[in-house]
């Protein structure tokens, strides 16, 4: 609205009703905008505020969350208590399996939480939510790793419970076993995205994944999301308008990478995949070359509302813009 272009007589220099009336009727119009205005709700959001709350109690609750742990069950039993309302509609599942691991047969598994939408397809949201196995021994708690994107896909779940689908089903996973048990390597890494594609590859469910969109390290206060080349290109095509319609062009692809990261299992199978990712988090030093990640200072201080509330907007965004392109 611009109040230069409306032109407000005074009634005091009119003499005449007709000119009073004249003159009053801008001035009721104006009122009567800003009053609808005023009545009008405001676009439903992702609440970064929420999802960092729930960060910090995933963290108090389960700091420490390597498969076979007690902390990685404390892990699995709070996701499952966020989705009490899912679990009653029969939305929710529990995708367990056994992995061949260098460690040997190691007990894993999956959530899957199901919001139906009112056409047919898939779009998937996915999380690891556990810690990485060979840093068991030092204060490793994965604030940004795996804990703010299990925060996150919870928060998600709020979101979607209260504002449902209306294009394509969103599902969201919370993958087991993302780390290496061992070392990185193609057999070692990625246990609960490698069985659930094969899963899914055999049921017909892969054939409806629309898109397949990874959250990783998506709480870093110096937010600034790359451009993975082992994403598909029309998808980041999308995040970089994604981000120019939420105003948030300035978060994303500042760097580019190639991530070797949970969407891959999924590409392979021909699934369009993309890595919502920053990998690069905190300051490079000496005597930390890659910054916060896989060390004990990846803390709850190092992330930030903020920055999850762009990653919310940035996903809503995607999920309707994947349900427009059809």
């Amino acid at each position: 609205m611009t109040f230069a272009a409306l032109k407000i007589c005074h009634p005091k220099r009119s003499t005449a009703k007709s000119k009073d009336l004249r003159c009053f009727l801008p001035l009721l119009v104006l009122l009567l905008t800003a009053a609808s205005v005023r009545g009008q709700k405001a676009p439903a959001r992702f609440n970064g505020q929420a999802a960092y709350n729930l960060t910090q109690q995933y963290l108090n609750a389960a700091p420490k969350r390597f498969v076979g742990s007690p902390g990685h069950a404390r892990a699995e039993a709070f996701i499952k208590d966020q989705f009490k309302p899912e679990i009653a509609k029969g939305h929710f599942e529990t995708d367990s399996f056994s992995a061949s691991t260098p460690a040997g047969l190691m007990d894993m598994r999956n959530y899957i939480v199901r919001y139906p939408g009112k056409k047919d397809g898939i779009i998937v949201l996915a999380s690891h939510y556990e810690t990485n196995y060979p840093l068991r021994d030092i204060n490793f708690v994965g604030a940004n790793d795996g804990a703010c994107t299990t925060a996150f896909l919870i928060e998600m779940g709020n979101y979607l419970r209260t504002h449902p689908p209306q294009g394509y089903s969103v599902w969201l996973v919370f993958d087991d076993g993302e780390e290496a048990i061992q070392s990185w390597s193609d057999s070692d890494s990625l246990y609960g995205t490698r069985h659930l594609a094969a899963k899914w590859s055999q049921d017909g469910t892969l054939k409806k994944i629309k898109a397949f969109l990874l959250a990783d390290m998506i709480g870093d206060k110096d937010l600034n999301i790359d451009r993975d080349e082992n994403s598909t290109p029309w998808l980041l095509d999308l995040l970089k308008q994604a981000a120019k319609n939420t105003g948030n062009s300035s978060y994303v692809f500042k760097n580019e990478t190639a991530v070797q990261d949970d969407h891959l299992p999924f590409k392979q199978r021909g699934v369009p995949v993309l890595d919502i990712i920053d990998i690069d988090y905190g300051p490079h030093t000496f005597s930390l070359p890659d910054g916060y990640h896989h060390t004990a200072f990846d803390t709850i201080d190092k992330i930030s509302a903020h920055s999850l509330q762009i990653a919310g907007d940035l996903f809503l965004e995607m999920i309707r813009l994947i349900d427009q392109r059809g």
